[in-house]
């Protein structure tokens, strides 16, 4: 693209190395940034890290390294326990993705997470961004990494009034980054400054432009435009989804749950019976007990609960039904291999999602943890 800004040698020397010095004073006191830095420390943080926020994972880091202090720990555990630990930050897939990767490095490096390129790529999981950062941060190795913080300091810096997600973009913004890792000096302060100076300073709203480092060269906050640049993204519309959850308890006071499907929404996580379609509206009672089963081994009674939910893609609608059985095989039965009785002192214990958890609460199984469970006003209950 014409007006896409190339490599300039000298500039470039200059703005990594006046990143890598802001970074020097600037940086956050972060668990997984030790000195020297561990590779299996490093790499479990950037799968953590993606898409979410910093404080969030942060707080439950050392709980991870206590946990699964090395690639052999997490290999040796079932991904459950990955997923019981990975229980509220959301995006689980990333749970097993992290236990496929440790498997992989305990049975093709020796339990050594590799320093190539190549190997980082080629990791269950690890995707361009990931092994980026891992090979510059760690090893020291001038290998590009972009993610939003950085494609917005680029784009700001050179006065780009594109969509970082554009595909032209985002190939410019992979060059840039190229060059400017070339052109480092100190490659870790480099690569980890400039995400650290999109995430601190160079923030999609009111950035602090007065504490930039690269103000001086920014041609967005030359030309005021700074909150025009990136220009938004197309947003796609949420997809509608109604779910409808069964809660069986028995007289021991167990519950019981089965797991979902291995890929899609909330894979292979546990949850109660549950049946959902693409609609703004759920099973009645009578359809979703039908469906999974259940009309000759439990006993439903009372109103329903609910509430909605959104995910990134989703917009989710769930009502959900207490109910109760007096013969906890034939329910189990009704369910299948996968469902299985729990005891309610361990479920806090299990990798269960928000909105698993949530249908949990909305039926009196588990305490209240996150406001009201209540009817949304678009799904009237009965």
């Amino acid at each position: 693209m014409a007006d896409l800004p190339t490599a300039d040698p000298p500039a470039d020397r200059r703005l990594a190395r006046d990143v890598a010095r802001w970074f020097a004073g600037n940086a956050r006191p972060l668990p997984w940034r030790t000195e020297p830095r561990d590779p299996w420390r490093s790499l479990m943080s950037e799968i953590m890290l993606q898409q979410t926020q910093v404080a969030r994972v942060a707080e439950r880091f050392d709980a991870f390294v206590g946990r699964f202090p090395t690639p052999k720990a997490m290999a040796a555990r079932p991904v459950d326990d990955v997923l019981e630990l990975w229980s509220g930050l959301g995006y689980y897939r990333r749970a097993r993705a992290l236990h496929q990767c440790a498997t992989a490095i305990v049975e093709r490096h020796g339990g050594a997470v590799p320093s190539s390129i190549e190997e980082l790529r080629a990791l269950p999981g690890i995707g361009r961004y990931t092994a980026g950062a891992v090979a510059s941060i760690v090893f020291g190795q001038p290998e590009p990494l972009v993610d939003g913080n950085v494609s917005r300091v680029l784009l700001r810096v050179h006065g780009v009034q594109r969509a970082a997600d554009e595909p032209r973009v985002q190939a410019w913004a992979w060059r840039r980054a190229q060059d400017l890792a070339q052109a480092a000096s100190d490659v870790p302060a480099y690569s980890e400054g400039i995400m650290e100076l999109g995430a601190t300073v160079c923030t999609p709203k009111a950035p602090q432009c007065d504490r930039c480092p690269l103000r001086a060269r920014c041609r967005a906050r030359r030309e005021g435009a700074t909150d025009r640049i990136p220009r938004p993204k197309a947003r796609a519309d949420r997809q509608p989804l109604a779910m409808t959850a069964i809660v069986v308890s028995d007289a021991r006071g167990r519950v019981l749950l089965e797991r979902r499907p291995q890929s899609g929404l909330w894979a292979g996580l546990l949850q109660p019976p549950c049946v959902e379609r693409a609609a703004r509206t759920p099973h009645s009672k009578a359809a979703a007990v039908q469906s999974l089963g259940l009309q000759d081994s439990v006993d439903v009674r009372g109103r329903a609960n609910g509430f909605p939910f959104q995910t990134t893609h989703r917009s989710v609608v769930v009502r959900v039904w207490k109910a109760s059985t007096s013969n906890p095989s034939a329910a189990g039965r009704a369910r299948g291999p996968g469902a299985r009785w729990y005891e309610v002192d361990h479920l806090d214990a299990l990798g269960l999602a928000s909105a698993q958890r949530r249908m949990l609460e909305a039926a009196g199984v588990l305490p209240f943890s996150d406001g009201d469970i209540k009817a949304p006003p678009t799904v009237r209950m009965r």
